[in-house]
């Protein structure tokens, strides 16, 4: 069976990992980008109540998702097919995965208002800049991570598991296991350990 136009064209960026390919007037990039944008539309056009197919339009939009996975609208993506989020992926208003190379998320990933996973770059000099062309880099996330709001996360960049990232982090290198990372760039702030299973937020 053919490949469908979305698969056809992420598997192309793929195989292009790291080198230059035209994001912006090849006509076949260009339908599979707007193919996938109506069906975020219509997915953000659900109303949040009706998460049963909410759920069904998110399995149509990205590559593989877990059962209980939920993106709560709007949800923007480039492609889709390129996108693998795990069981309890949970995802607040907002999120948007630029994936023109592989974003994968592990299981348990707990994800804050206005999120931006971005693999898509551009050249620095302008003169290939402006005739279109651009660049993809994977993104991968562990299990058991937790995004605070606003935070970016750039090409190449891989999170481990157990992980904490600040609100407003701009994540531009790889994060290792088991800690808190917080900033712009982002950097370990310290790690993760047992006090943190006791430690009480009450106020009263």
């Amino acid at each position: 069976m053919e490949k469908d136009l979305r698969t056809r064209v992420t598997d192309m960026i793929r195989g292009m990992e790291g080198r230059l390919y035209d994001a912006n007037f090849d006509e076949e990039v260009l339908r599979a980008l707007d193919e996938c944008k109506g069906l975020c539309f219509d997915y953000n056009s659900v109303r949040p109540t009706q998460r049963a197919e909410l759920h069904e339009r998110l399995v149509q939009i990205v590559g593989s998702c877990g059962e209980h996975a939920h993106v709560t609208p709007p949800f923007w993506c480039d492609y889709g097919k390129n996108i693998r989020m795990g069981e309890n992926f949970y995802a607040n208003h907002g999120l948007v995965i630029l994936d023109g190379a592989q974003v994968t998320f592990g299981n348990n990933v707990l994800i804050a208002p206005n999120c931006v996973f971005s693999t898509a770059g551009h050249p620095v000099d302008a003169e290939r800049r402006n005739k279109g062309l651009e660049y993809a880099l994977p993104i991968t996330v562990g299990d058991d991570v937790w995004f605070g709001m606003g935070v970016l996360v750039c090409p190449g960049v891989t999170i481990g598991s157990n992980v904490v990232i600040g609100a407003g982090s701009v994540v531009t290198k790889d994060i290792p296991s088991g800690v808190v990372a917080v900033g712009n760039p982002c950097r370990v702030m310290r790690p993760i350990g047992p006090e943190d299973a006791v430690r009480t937020w009450d106020l009263s």
